[in-house]
């Protein structure tokens, strides 16, 4: 059993090439099944039926998952048991006709404009790290990156005098352009703070944490979570808040979806609308809220 899952996570890492994210919820779906299997069915994965599938996603349910959550099991499971099937230990995808309802889709939140200058005017720069964050947040908010593509930047990365951003995806890579304040704040940041940060001169790493190496993920959600607070922003913010509401207002000012699509880094256009439908219910919302009539 441990050697399928384990072949199966070396699948989506050398043959796959899927995101650390990607890898870590599917292996996190793979094993909590199981471990389920081992102890409620005292079977091994090759040993599933479609009915021990079922009594799992009911004890999902029982335990208070949401749909999304179920749903994302489901999915996991059926592309392990695909690649169990390809490589010949099984003839049949025990999950290959099961389907979950996977509830309303909530659209994601997103800050208004004036919430955005709000939040990218606490960074303080009087220090290393005030510069650093300002030109952190400017950036995210100018380029729309994932924060994982954010704390993979190299120093290379970035051409100032064109005033871009190449950023490398997992699936799509792009060079991004960035409105003046963004490019203002990185360019003294790089110029002006960064050497005097790194633990090496070798550090290649575009943004690094108060060691002098490379952010991570979690370094730069406590940054965004701490500029929140002094902000006195009540919505609940992540670093893809900063994401969704970059794509929201370049929708509002004119942007066109296939543009849009580029800048994201969508493979499916299907992905971009997502924000076509926020922009609509905003409008509707405005229109429910000002028309004389209604």
């Amino acid at each position: 059993m441990l050697d399928l899952i384990q072949a199966y996570e070396n699948y989506l890492k050398k043959v796959k090439q899927a995101s650390a994210n990607t890898i870590s919820s599917y292996m996190r779906d793979i094993r909590q099944f199981a471990v389920w299997l081992h102890e409620t069915q005292q079977i091994d994965v090759v040993d599933v039926s479609q009915q021990n599938i079922a009594q799992y996603l009911a004890h999902l349910t029982d335990e208070g998952r949401t749909a999304a959550t179920v749903s994302r099991s489901v999915a996991s499971l059926k592309n392990f048991y695909a690649h169990v099937v390809s490589s010949g230990f099984l003839e049949t995808n025990p999950v290959y006709d099961v389907h979950v309802n996977r509830g309303e889709k909530k659209l994601p939140q997103i800050l208004s404009s004036r919430e955005i200058e709000t939040l990218l005017a606490q960074p303080v720069c009087v220090d290393a790290k005030g510069y650093r964050d300002k030109a952190m947040l400017e950036v995210m908010y100018a380029t729309g990156i994932r924060v994982t593509e954010l704390i993979s930047l190299d120093v290379d990365d970035v051409n100032l005098e064109l005033g871009i951003i190449k950023c490398n995806g997992a699936k799509k890579n792009r060079v991004i352009p960035l409105y003046p304040a963004a490019l203002k704040a990185l360019s003294v940041y790089m110029k002006d703070v960064r050497s005097g940060i790194i633990s090496s001169p070798a550090e290649t790493a575009l943004f690094v944490n108060v060691n002098g190496i490379r952010m991570s993920r979690q370094g730069f959600w406590k940054i965004l979570k701490h500029y929140q607070a002094t902000a006195h922003i009540d919505k609940e913010i992540t670093p893809h808040t900063l994401r969704h509401s970059f794509a929201v207002h370049l929708l509002e000012n004119g942007a066109d979806l296939g543009s849009l699509q580029e800048l994201m880094g969508h493979s499916d256009i299907s992905s971009t609308q997502l924000y076509t439908q926020m922009v609509n219910q905003k409008l509707k919302s405005v229109y429910e809220k000002c028309h004389p009539k209604y």
